[in-house]
């Protein structure tokens, strides 16, 4: 397995568990979407303004309720289209529940998607200084950070290249660098166990167990269910919109587990 534990497993933190930093209550998540396809949109806004369209409902998350507290390993496992997505965007704050609350204490770091805000016509130096401005620094606060992230990123003299040159790899290095270059207070690891060579993932493997050990929250996301069980503290299973079952990462992937092979 490639992973960044997988060539070094560790044991769970023993960091102390503390207060709540995450706590959903009754939280009720529905998309809305056309059921019909548009061409153009002159035609769908004529379509609008005669108040013919219709729409297709999808109930993405329902009745979730959630607690995580500071300094844990939360794991979240599911099938694709249970919802793990969707939860972890409320908690990064970057969509709002349709119904329920969200209450989240920290700073949040989502690795959902590795270099995700890039502009792959500006060089990797000029994305430094627009990702920090989409993560809320300031130009000169990332005046200062920026020699750090070059050094982890170790990508020398590419960093004045268009993105769009760049390997996936390279990216993905790079969107590491700077969204964990400030240890923040709640991390959430999308599927994100998996950047660049070997040596590469040693270093963001320390970086996270550094993290670990300081009392961030993790929140890890990951089909490979080791990682979940090495990981973790606590887990959840999402199992088409709701919470199915929290508990030992143990108990939830053998009941996950079962429930796939059935």
């Amino acid at each position: 397995m490639n992973s960044l534990i997988a060539s070094n497993p560790t044991v769970r933190t023993t960091h102390s568990v503390g207060e709540e930093v995450i706590r959903l209550e009754d939280v009720t998540v529905v998309y809305r979407a056309p059921s019909e396809r548009f061409n153009t949109f002159k035609e769908f806004a004529i379509r609008w303004i005669q108040g013919k369209i219709r729409h297709n409902t999808f109930l993405a998350l329902q009745d979730v309720n959630l607690t995580i507290h500071k300094g844990e390993v939360f794991g979240i496992v599911g099938q694709n289209g249970a919802g793990k997505s969707t939860l972890l965007k409320l908690i990064a704050r970057v969509l709002r529940p349709t119904m329920g609350r969200v209450w989240v204490n920290g700073r949040v770091a989502p690795l959902l998607e590795l270099g995700a805000g890039f502009h792959p016509e500006l060089s990797g130096r000029e994305n430094v200084f627009l990702n920090g401005a989409m993560l809320g620094f300031s130009r000169e606060e990332m005046s200062k950070k920026i020699d750090g992230i070059l050094e982890f990123s170790e990508l020398g003299s590419f960093i004045e290249a268009p993105v769009r040159t760049y390997s996936s790899g390279m990216w993905a290095r790079l969107g590491f660098a700077i969204a964990t270059d400030t240890a923040p207070e709640i991390l959430i690891l999308d599927e994100i166990l998996s950047v660049g060579d070997e040596a590469f993932q040693r270093k963001c493997q320390a970086r996270i167990q550094s993290f670990r050990d300081n009392g961030t929250t993790i929140l890890v996301v990951s089909h490979h269910m080791q990682v979940i069980k090495e990981m973790c503290q606590r887990a959840v299973w999402l199992h088409h919109g709701r919470v199915n079952m929290v508990d030992t990462p143990e108990n939830v992937i053998h009941a996950y587990t079962d429930e796939q092979n059935r």
